[in-house]
């Protein structure tokens, strides 16, 4: 028993004698404080480099650490054209160490040869960029412009195409007792190189959508910018899960080279099924079947199927892409759709087949649409006996869409404006034009956020009790007027009691001919994720503008999730016929 403890207590005297050593010669950082440098960012650059300096503030009485400490700044300086510095060492309290630093006088530019040999010599924009080295006789030598220039210079050269540049002699030469330093830059460009014929490593079928996005030519001069252009085509067009494109130096023809395309295509069949609510509609679900690939031209189909209490739609798309896939297309469209309000009084069902053409230049915001639509749609409105209507209605339309981010808007605006136009005798039951036109806008000022929004519309018919419940205006709902239910705000009429078959003293929207809507909203960021808004609404949808409008209210927030902002408002509305509070929640951007 002894004999264990004496051999524990011998381990234990040992331990201590190991850890004694580690405990004694721990070092607490020094704390330096620079006097005499004004600059800086040449300050900083002294402080990481005495950041590396392993020393004891005790130490530095000692020559050798003053050597280092002064060695240290001076490797620090140089590179900012001080070659002449020097340092003395001030203790100070506690582990704080004063350093007085006399940068001395710096090292200038007096010479600076520059050269270009091969055939970027006759390429302006390669002569402008190698032009471009800012240092110039009389500068204050800053070395780390001198390394900047050069890596710069090799990256652009790459990026143009000069695919064997070399720096053939790049020197800088320092006489430090004339406090000077002369700069020797000498380029070999090489040839440069042109885009060859493109390669597709994967799927054939590919090809002639591939040569109708790509931005260049072959034998036209490489540019890594039309590159990362194409690439960007090829990952939007929506055809591939995967796709890049690059260019193959190695396998040059001549002076082209070939570009390489590795492409995974979408799976034949995708299928997308999305879960939403709101106020208006209550609980919906929508069902999306997309074939990318129809066709080795590009064409595809899409297929929607929408299903809520108040509505349900089925949708066929098809589209045949025209120069630039993603902007530029034709779409063949038929739809069935079928709606019940109840607080409404009205039933639809609408069959419509439509063509339409759309074209958007590049990079820009706003999309043109020429359409031609057919609709046949049996309704019943009110106290009105079922109906059928049928229109064949060109149309027009032109869309402007800009914004910060998909999701959480801080800036955006959109504006909208379309006409149709049906004319009796040509395939239209009536005389009919419709035309609207709509608008948002989006702005925030550090945390506060203003949103505008306005929509105006009207009707010229030769018998509108013909005009069918889909084209009518209804106000009132999420993004109209809030504190009014769903289409609540519009011209309205006596309903029959089911029972009785009588009229009752209760009156139901059946839309109307113009509508006017605008409204104003406030927001306030509280936190990173929530917004408090106040806003207010006004507007009609009406046959004639001697009633007066209806207008609205409230306050609510803004959760800004993973998924997409989520708004939620209290809103009280006033008309002639209502008013109430209501509550609208509302998922997804504004635009």
């Amino acid at each position: 028993m002894f004999k264990r403890l004496s051999k524990i207590r011998f381990l234990f005297s040992g331990l201590i004698l190991l850890l004694t050593p580690l405990i004694s010669f721990t070092t607490v950082a020094v704390d330096f404080t620079v006097k005499g440098v004004d600059d800086g960012t040449l300050k900083d650059n002294i402080r990481l480099h005495l950041n590396n300096l392993d020393v004891e503030s005790t130490l530095l009485s000692d020559p050798f650490w003053q050597e280092e400490v002064g060695n240290t700044v001076a490797t620090a300086v140089e590179p900012f054209g001080y070659y002449n510095s020097s340092t003395t060492i001030e203790k100070g309290e506690g582990e704080n160490v004063i350093l007085h630093v006399d940068v001395g006088v710096p090292l200038k530019i007096a010479n600076v040869n520059r050269e270009i040999i091969g055939a970027g010599r006759e390429d302006k924009d390669f002569r402008e960029k190698f032009n471009a080295f800012s240092l110039k006789p009389g500068d204050i030598l800053r070395q780390p412009v001198y390394e900047s220039f050069k890596s710069s210079m090799f990256n652009y050269a790459l990026s143009h195409g000069y695919f064997d540049f070399s720096w053939q002699a790049t020197r800088l030469d320092l006489v430090r007792e004339d406090r000077e330093a002369n700069v020797l830059l000498i380029a070999q460009s090489g040839p440069r190189y042109n885009f060859g014929k493109i390669t597709i490593s994967g799927e054939e079928r590919a090809k002639a959508i591939i040569e109708r996005l790509r931005p260049f030519e072959e034998g036209e001069a490489y540019s890594s910018s039309k590159l990362t252009e194409f690439n960007r085509m090829l990952n939007q067009s929506g055809y591939f899960s995967r796709v890049i494109a690059r260019p193959v130096v190695s396998e040059a023809e001549g002076l082209n080279v070939p570009i390489e395309i590795t492409i995974v295509h979408k799976p034949r069949d995708t299928f997308n099924v999305g879960v939403g609510a709101a106020t208006d509609t209550g609980p919906r679900l929508r069902f999306k079947w997309e074939r990318p690939w129809v066709n080795s031209r590009g064409h595809s189909v899409t297929s929607e199927l929408f299903l809520s209490e108040p509505e349900q739609s089925l949708t066929v798309d098809y589209r045949i892409p025209q120069r630039d896939i993603t902007n530029d297309y034709i779409s063949i469209e038929a739809g069935y759709q079928f709606i019940e309000y109840t607080n409404s009084n009205t039933d639809s069902e609408t069959l419509t087949i439509a063509a339409h053409r759309y074209w958007q230049k590049y990079n820009s915001p706003w999309q043109q649409d020429g359409s031609v639509t057919y609709l046949r749609e049996k309704y019943a409105q009110g106290i009105e006996a079922y109906q059928t209507t049928q229109l064949v209605m060109p149309g027009y339309a032109v869309k402007y869409v800009q914004k910060d981010d998909a999701l959480n808007i801080n800036t955006g605006t959109f504006l909208q404006a379309f006409a149709q136009l049906g004319r009796e005798g040509y395939g239209s039951d009536i005389d009919i034009i419709k035309s609207v036109v709509e608008g948002l806008v989006i702005r925030t000022f550090d945390k506060h956020r203003v949103t505008l929004r306005a929509e105006a519309g009207a009707i010229e018919t030769s018998d509108f009790s013909r005009v069918p419940t889909s084209l009518r205006f209804f106000a009132g709902g999420d993004q109209s007027i809030r504190g009014f239910a769903y289409r609540d705000i519009s011209p309205r009429e006596q309903v029959f009691d089911p029972e009785t078959g009588e009229l009752t003293e209760d009156e139901e929207p059946i839309g109307g001919k113009y509508l006017a809507t605008a409204s104003a909203e406030y927001a306030y960021r509280v936190a990173d994720a929530w917004r408090v808004a106040l806003f207010t609404d006004v507007g009609t949808a009406t046959n004639d503008f001697d009633t007066d409008p209806a207008y609205s209210f409230g306050t609510g927030f803004h959760w800004l999730s993973p998924i997409g902002p989520v708004r939620v408002y209290g809103a009280r509305g006033f008309s002639e016929y209502e008013n109430s509070w209501r509550l609208h929640f509302i998922l997804g951007p504004e635009i």
